[in-house]
């Protein structure tokens, strides 16, 4: 959606100037409907996410519930634009729903999560830096599989099987490191920390 009348000096590209600016103000309050009001369509359009995606924010009780217009249309405050971007960030940098839920419960109910946030992402922190180590195990793993067998390959004539899958298979050390790269889930039980 195009934004009129918000531009950078020599640039006909829309701008996004973020959640305090006097502009953003400016403009959601141009596109709210007369009654100060976004519809889920064009919520989901600022928001850069689907309707359906506002529908499930909203069964798992991370914006409120919309009002309803007199046909029945779901009606936003602009201020949910506002909690769907938290939300899309939150996620992006590892947060799961349900711990998000959690959070802006609290904090809907005037308690300050401020710490759980701080402790929840040193925990998002550890898990990355954990799996970074596994994925560059398995990086130099495969290097070293790909030089043998390419020393295989260089001795082996033409057209003459060298059965490399299953010389992979046989090796229980890519098997290991593999598993241990890819297992997010045992991360995901580690990372919780309760509602107290």
């Amino acid at each position: 959606m195009r934004l009129s009348g918000v531009r950078r000096r020599g640039s006909r590209k829309a701008l996004d100037p973020g959640i305090a600016s006097r502009v953003y103000n400016a403009c959601v309050s141009h596109l709210t409907n007369s009654n100060g009001y976004l519809r889920s369509s064009e919520l989901a359009e600022l928001a850069g996410v689907s309707t359906d995606t506002l529908r499930h924010y909203e069964r798992k009780g991370l914006i409120p519930a919309p009002r309803r217009s007199q046909n029945g249309y779901r009606e936003y405050t602009a201020q949910t634009l506002d909690r769907v971007r938290l939300v899309r960030r939150a996620l992006a940098v590892g947060f799961t729903l349900e711990e998000l839920a959690r959070i802006l419960r609290l904090r809907d109910k005037g308690g300050a999560p401020c710490r759980k946030v701080r402790a929840l992402t040193a925990i998002k922190l550890e898990q990355v830096e954990t799996q970074l180590k596994q994925m560059n195990a398995l990086k130099d793993e495969l290097r070293g599989i790909l030089s043998e067998w390419d020393s295989l390959l260089e001795s082996t004539a033409l057209g003459q099987p060298v059965r490399l899958l299953e010389r992979l298979a046989a090796s229980e050390r890519i098997a290991d490191l593999k598993t241990a790269a890819f297992r997010p889930s045992a991360f995901q039980k580690k990372g919780t920390i309760a509602d107290g």
